[in-house]
């Protein structure tokens, strides 16, 4: 007889449990049996409406299983809400009262039954619940977090039997929770009337409107909110884009700096660039309650700049403005547009803001323009871009030596040119420090060199407490900037401090909720952990918003040989080789010839020669891919060698030495131990 293979895979799990059927059995077990296949009969019914499976009860529990987090938590406040309603007006002894845990892990299914850690830690989680309530563990709450309606509050970490590490869980806050605690509040009277009866009736009628309200829409957005949205070239020619989107990203950094404001960061806004949203749509997406947009028009030495301030909720201007000037007011037209916003929204400024918001960057409008011209090349993220963002900003200081913010964008093409290895580090990395020194020297308060200098300290220099310094120094003069705290908690993931990076890439998140960036961060954290479902997942949402990222690419297939899924895997890896535009059809094909006919070891053995190629014809590939590449192929000898030629050369990565899953297999051996020492990462 054959067996079944077992099937792994991640699932939300739920645990019901029956709150005092235990001691109403003692008592009157006629009516434990009854309330029992009452309570049976109202669980069973709601389970399908959330694609939920039932896999076992457990006496007067149920351990049910969900695709979804999101589905698990609205069955779980279904299942509350609909008790809720029903005690209201029974008996306290015939009361039926939960409570609920869940939790989101990998699960097996085996002989009808479901194992894993995901059943395991949701059966611990159930307990902590107050009668009544729900409780879900971090994994759930990350899931589910933009999508909940209730309000979620963390508690303390808590110490769940058999399971080794304090756990960060949450509660739901049930939106009748209020009236309930009023009516305990009250001394309990036998002879209610029947008004007081209606009464209460009403009161918890209102309550579940106001839930049904809050679960069909977002948390209510701040009246201090406004989303820049790309403004539109208007001009005859194309090129002069750069002008527009540069308008946009100079109006969102702006306003990210004024207290009491939310501005979602240049990528979420510049997601709806091109495209026809409804404006209630946007700002739902983005959790703002206006929009500020326009168009840019140049012809010749004239601009034209329109801009208006709407109302996300009745599309009503509450502000708009034309400026036909000479381009030479280009910087004039930016602090004007930036102050009738925060004017429009009663934003009240301090002096220092009132000082950041109308101070020019540069005082040469031919400078401002050209470093425009560098962010629209910087932000292509490619190396064609980084090399002509380059270009501009050296270019952009030759007119102006003391333009702090374009040494910030110079020092970040060069971090980014090295990271992404199209530049060899040191010809990329000491440049990007120069210019970053060079930035603070000028404006000593500028986060953006901040994080390009801590960026650099660490990934080039490995002096991690210095970058550090840096990092944090970056997020408290900016703290809104999503950049910033990315820059950080990616530090902080590869020092192996990931509850402080959550912490960071959460921050990032509520300014950018639609960055890709965010997402593979996200991943890396999950990744760095072992948790590869939830890294896949991240992963490739990422893809989805940025498909052509050559660097996700290569991230996801490493995540996805980690759990067998060698045809995805090779698949990505083909991708993003061809996204490096550095090979021709032919050997694109005769890769993907070799999978096929030889394997995946020798796949991966064949992209690392391809690498080493590339190499010897003076075109820069990192040792660290080609060592990714033979650690993959199960080649540990040479996937060494290729380590330790990237120490000798300092190239990027090596701080992720220490947690990197696919450096696994060769993390005993003594030569990978020496090379941690070099890196700074083992005493």
């Amino acid at each position: 007889m054959s067996v079944a293979p077992e099937q792994r895979h991640l699932a939300a799990i739920m645990f019901t449990d029956f709150v005092g059927y235990s001691a109403v059995a003692q008592e009157d077990e006629a009516l434990a049996l009854e309330l029992l296949d009452e309570h049976r009969k109202i669980l069973r019914s709601l389970f399908p409406k959330f694609s939920g499976t039932e896999i076992k009860t457990i006496g007067d529990a149920f351990l049910v299983e969900f695709g979804s987090a999101l589905n698990a938590a609205n069955c779980a406040l279904e299942i509350q809400r609909t008790l809720a309603k029903r005690n209201h007006d029974v008996s306290p002894e015939r009361r039926i009262e939960l409570r609920i845990g869940i939790h989101l892990g990998d699960v097996t299914h085996r002989d009808n039954d479901v194992y894993g850690d995901g059943v395991n830690i949701a059966s611990r989680i159930q307990p902590v619940a107050t009668s009544g309530g729900i409780c879900i563990s971090t994994d759930v709450e990350r899931q589910i977090r933009n999508a909940f309606a209730p309000p979620l509050e963390k508690l303390a970490p808590a110490e769940l039997k058999n399971i080794q590490a304090p756990m960060d869980l949450f509660r739901v806050v049930l939106p009748w929770e209020k009236v309930r605690r009023a009516e305990v509040a009250q001394p309990r009277r036998s002879n209610r009337t029947l008004m007081m009866s209606i009464l209460a009736l009403s009161i918890l009628l209102v309550a579940s409107a106001v839930w049904f309200w809050r679960a069909h829409s977002h948390n209510a957005p701040t009246s201090k909110s406004v989303a820049v949205l790309p403004f539109v070239n208007m001009s005859a020619d194309k090129e002069n884009e750069y002008l527009s989107d540069g308008m946009t990203e100079d109006l969102c950094t702006a306003l990210t700096q004024v207290k009491g404001l939310h501005v979602p960061a240049r990528t979420s806004s510049f997601a709806f660039k091109g495209k026809t949203e409804d404006i209630r749509k946007i700002g739902e997406q983005l959790n703002v309650a206006t929009v500020l947009e326009g168009s840019v028009s140049k012809a010749g030495n004239r601009l034209r700049i329109t801009a208006q301030l709407i109302n996300v909720a009745d599309g009503f201007h509450l502000w708009a403005a034309n400026y036909d000037r000479d381009m030479t007011d280009i910087l004039q037209i930016r602090s004007e547009i930036s102050r009738q916003v925060v004017d429009a929204l009663k934003v009240q400024l301090g002096v220092e803001e009132t000082q950041r918001l109308t101070k020019a960057p540069t005082e040469t409008s031919d400078a401002y323009q050209t470093y425009l011209l560098g962010r629209y090349e910087f932000n292509k993220f490619t190396e064609a871009g980084f090399n002509k963002a380059i270009e501009h900003f050296r270019h952009a200081l030759d007119v102006d030596p003391n333009f702090a913010l374009a040494n910030a964008g110079l020092a970040d093409a060069f971090n980014l040119l090295g990271y992404w290895n199209f530049a060899p580090p040191s010809a990329a990395f000491p440049e990007a420090k120069r210019a970053a020194e060079r930035a603070l020297q000028i404006d000593p308060n500028l986060a953006e060199a901040h994080s390009a200098l801590g960026f650099v300290t660490y990934e080039y220099a490995w002096r991690y407490a210095d970058a550090e310094r840096e990092l944090a120094e970056a997020v408290r003069l900016n703290p809104k900037s999503a950049d910033a705290r990315l820059i950080y908690g990616e530090f902080l993931i590869f020092m192996n401090r990931f509850s402080e990076a959550h912490e960071q890439l959460d921050h990032a998140r509520q300014s950018d909720p639609l960055s890709p960036h965010y997402l593979v961060d996200l991943a890396t954290w999950f990744w760095f952990q072992r948790q590869t479902d939830p890294a896949v997942a991240e992963l490739q949402k990422a893809i989805e918003m940025d498909p052509d990222n050559g660097l996700t690419h290569h991230f996801i297939a490493y995540v996805l040989l980690r759990v067998n899924r060698v045809p995805e895997a090779i698949g990505h890896i083909e991708r993003a080789i061809a996204l490096g535009g550095d090979h021709t059809p032919e050997q694109l094909a005769d890769l993907k010839q070799t999978f096929e006919t030889q394997g995946a070891a020798a796949f991966f053995r064949k992209q690392a020669q391809m690498a080493q190629e590339l190499n010897a014809k003076g075109k820069y590939r990192s040792p660290v891919l080609i060592a990714l590449a033979y650690t993959s192929a199960g080649d540990n000898d040479e996937a060494l060698t290729s380590l330790e030629k990237a120490v000798a050369m300092r190239a990027p990565w090596l701080p992720e030495l220490k947690l990197e899953p696919t450096y696994d297999p060769i993390r005993n051996d003594p030569r990978f131990v020496t090379l941690l020492k070099k890196v700074g990462l083992e005493k």
